[in-house]
């Protein structure tokens, strides 16, 4: 479906975040010059008789071993396989190994892209060609593209109002290296929402107020800004104003509105689905990303990084870093379980056809297995000095999987050589990654045009086309 704004879009740039301005809290405006107000840009909420289409993408920050997952390779020498047995899905003849247990017992609700592939070796260069299309191989310290979900972002607020008091693009835990708005500017980031959502004392700064005497406080605070702001509203020469009251207006709603505060709310979960995604950091994200996406917010990304990736907090399971098995086992029931609950819940709540599930990182791991002294001692990690096994990156196969959305699921696409060394079979690149994305979100990537900082009508993607089989 083409998007109606597909025409060169203006920019508002400049140094003040829309995420900024929400932690600094509605009792902070009087303190804001006009100009950076400004600056901000207005949220557009969704129709709220209609929920728009939602994403939520999964993000494993330095590549998942494709070998030791989702496209095993059991009569592959040993120093390529690794240890782990292969176990059969509820997918006939589509095998995972051990480590997947609970997503093999419902990989009728998801499909599995086995032939993804790009063309960068480097975490930062890696990530910028798969969430931005960038197709340079070279790492660079800050994203030359804008992301798809700062895009979907910005596509998505050029709408008509909406009554939603959530952002549409939220991030729990986000991936926040390598990525970002670029020229775009960060009022299109997302509303990061960090910590831990499983210990006891979570909570989400500026999102609801403690009691009605609070609310009536921020209430009067922004009245007397707002009268203080009159002295220049003749400067207004552009209807600035306007955006800025519907922006605070906005902000008002998502700080004293009892809904918005509820979405965040874990504590509404029962014990059993709780316990279902799995008491510990990952499990509880991904419960707080479905609720959010529920809720109304239309983009919602996660990271599962942090100790329960082992002692360097990702999934980089170089022999320096990991033991690169013992990390996968470490790792393995918190992100099965988490996932799977995830997957099945949106199918369970209704949501299969509405919100796509994405799980991904920005590239595999060498097939090759290869041993290197540890550089520290720790989870998942030998004493330094201990020659350990590991895998490298390898940008040139692996998988990643595909839930809701309205596709048909339990399915395989693609296919790697004997070995998982190249992507051999119905081979996908970023440019296909994006697409299809771009697609479920109502989006023609190929004829959107957004203007780069030289003003300089630049397109959202300029290669590939919508996977067939992961589209409705």
């Amino acid at each position: 479906m083409t998007h109606p704004f597909n025409a060169s879009y203006a920019i508002c740039p400049g140094p003040s975040s829309r995420r900024g301005f929400m932690r600094m809290g509605l009792a902070g405006f009087a303190s804001l010059s006009l100009p950076g107000m400004l600056r901000l840009r207005a949220e557009s909420p969704a129709d709220p008789s209609r929920k728009k289409n939602a994403v939520i993408m999964v993000w494993q920050p330095g590549g998942c071993s494709h070998i030791d997952t989702y496209d095993p390779k059991p009569n592959a020498p040993v120093e390529y396989g690794g240890p782990f047995s292969t176990i059969q899905t509820k997918v006939p003849g589509l095998n995972f190994t051990e480590l997947l247990p609970m997503q093999a017992a419902i990989a009728d609700k998801f499909t599995v892209l086995r032939s993804m592939r790009q063309t960068a070796g480097g975490h930062p260069a890696g990530s910028m060609q798969l969430l931005s299309g960038d197709p340079d191989t070279r790492d660079k310290p800050a994203p030359r593209l804008p992301d798809w979900m700062s895009i979907a972002n910005y596509m998505r607020s050029q709408n008509t109002e909406r009554n939603n008091p959530l952002p549409i693009y939220a991030g729990v835990n986000p991936p926040t290296n390598y990525t970002g708005p670029a020229y775009l500017g960060d009022a299109y980031a997302p509303f990061a929402v960090t910590g831990d959502p499983n210990s006891p004392s979570f909570s989400v700064p500026n999102i609801g107020v403690a009691n009605p005497g609070e609310a009536i406080h921020l209430e009067r605070r922004a009245s007397l800004r707002q009268r203080l702001d009159t002295l220049e509203r003749a400067f207004d020469k552009a209807g600035e104003m306007d955006a800025l009251d519907e922006f605070e207006t906005q902000a008002m709603t998502l700080l004293t509105n009892p809904k918005a505060k509820e979405a965040f709310d874990l504590s509404q979960e029962d014990d059993k689905t709780r316990d279902r995604y799995g008491r510990n950091t990952w499990g509880q994200q991904l419960l707080l990303a479905r609720r959010l996406v529920e809720a109304g917010v239309e983009i919602l990304t996660t990271s599962l990084h942090g100790p329960l990736c082992g002692r360097v907090s990702n999934w980089d399971d170089h022999a320096v870093n990991h033991h690169v098995f013992d990390a996968l086992k470490f790792r393995a029931q918190a992100y099965d379980q988490a996932v799977s609950a995830l997957i099945e819940d949106v199918y369970q709540r209704g949501l299969s056809e509405r919100v796509l599930v994405v799980v991904t990182g920005e590239f595999g791991r060498t097939p090759k297995v290869n041993y290197q002294p540890s550089t520290g001692a720790g989870n998942a990690s030998a004493a330094a000095g201990t020659k350990q096994p590991g895998r490298d990156h390898w940008p040139r196969a692996f998988s990643n999987i595909w839930a809701g959305g309205g596709i048909e699921t339990g399915r395989v696409i693609g296919a790697t050589d004997k070995l998982g060394e190249d992507s051999v079979e119905r081979i996908c690149g970023p440019g296909d990654f994006l697409s299809t994305i771009y697609h479920h979100l109502g989006i023609d990537g190929r004829k959107v045009f957004i203007k780069d900082f030289n003003g300089r009508p630049t397109p959202i993607i300029d290669h590939g086309e919508p996977i067939p089989e992961l589209i409705s």
